[in-house]
């Protein structure tokens, strides 16, 4: 064994140890390759990184439309029922992404399975709002939506004489039972009921009022929609509620004014033909024989209500108890 040259192999072959020698080069080698394959991955990966472009005329267009489409489908969607219905499409998204945190795999697959019919679905439930975007982008010119952010919001509030007309013009046909349906817009736009009337656009006041609701008058039958201190509509169709904890004895007034009320964020005075009494609705509820004095004291608080601040009827609601509350402290 002491003279028989290579005698390292047949020691290595018989299980021995090799040289620390041959060790460290064998562990070189190693590492070089590795230093190799790391360096040929940083070259690969750089010579597919592709510099942008520069900025051209027709990019700076590009960008400017964006923002102005995805800026009033922003708009769009806080102006209607389609806002409160996407934050509950955004929870399913929030649940749908704890499920695949969590691998919950039966929800996984029930959503999944029901995803392939998730557009479909959308389309219908937004069928109005998308219908209506439709109309008012073949109706408006691109320029004239464009509103800077809070100039016309105080325009759109109606004035402590709106109200003083509102409240006279309701008691004195309650007085006479002279029935009516008063709608006031506030935040959730109601273009779509609007449009099922006549047109009035006149100033608020409370001989106009009268003369509308007047029996045997052309403009009598149906609603009247109120947008700041105007009459923008008469004669309109609103939808009936579907509430079955409503007292049987209402008839279609009180159910037509309740029912828009569920659907939008308005504000509904309803004078009774029966028996003349004025009741009020808002979110989906309904307060029956209020005194002049309440009512104003209502329409005086939603007056005071900051904008966009009511679009969630839970919020305008505290708000509005809240200021009750202070309003009966000070006196």
């Amino acid at each position: 064994m002491k003279g028989e040259p290579f005698s390292w192999l047949n020691s290595s072959a018989r299980g021995e140890s090799t040289p620390a020698h041959l060790q460290d080069k064998k562990q070189e080698k190693k590492g070089s390759d590795s230093v190799q394959a790391v360096w040929n991955w940083i070259t690969i990966r750089l010579s597919e990184i592709t510099l942008p472009k520069p900025i051209e005329f027709i990019d700076i267009v590009q960008i400017l439309l964006i923002a102005y489409f995805v800026y009033h489908l922003i708009r769009w969607v806080q102006n209607t029922k389609a806002y409160t219905l996407l934050k509950g499409i955004l929870v399913i998204l929030a649940f749908f992404a704890i499920a695949s945190i969590f691998q919950m795999q039966t929800f996984l697959y029930l959503l999944g399975a029901l995803g392939g019919v998730a557009l479909t679905a959308l389309v219908i439930i937004f069928q109005p709002e998308l219908r209506r975007a439709v109309e008012q982008l073949g109706e408006k010119t691109p320029l004239a939506s464009i509103t800077l952010p809070g100039s016309s919001e105080k325009e759109e509030r109606f004035s402590d004489k709106t109200v003083n007309e509102l409240v006279r013009a309701s008691f004195e046909m309650g007085k006479v039972k002279t029935g009516a349906l008063i709608v006031i817009e506030r935040n959730i736009t109601l273009e779509e009921f609007e449009k099922t009337g006549i047109e009035v656009d006149g100033i608020l006041s409370s001989q106009l009022l009268i003369n509308i609701f007047e029996h045997n008058t052309p403009l009598h039958d149906g609603a009247v929609i109120v947008r700041g201190d105007r009459i923008v509509s008469a004669t309109c169709y609103l939808p009936l509620s579907d509430n079955m904890t409503l007292s049987k004895d209402l008839g279609t007034r009180h159910r037509a004014g309740v029912g828009v009320s569920e659907a939008t964020d308005s504000f509904t005075i309803i004078v009774s033909e029966e028996t003349g009494n004025v009741s009020y609705a808002m979110g989906g509820e309904l307060t029956k024989g209020v005194t002049p004095t309440e009512l104003r004291e209502h329409l005086h608080l939603l007056q005071d209500l900051p904008h966009k601040q009511d679009g969630e009827d839970g919020k305008g609601k505290r708000w509005i108890r809240r200021r009750k509350k202070e309003r009966a402290g000070e006196s």
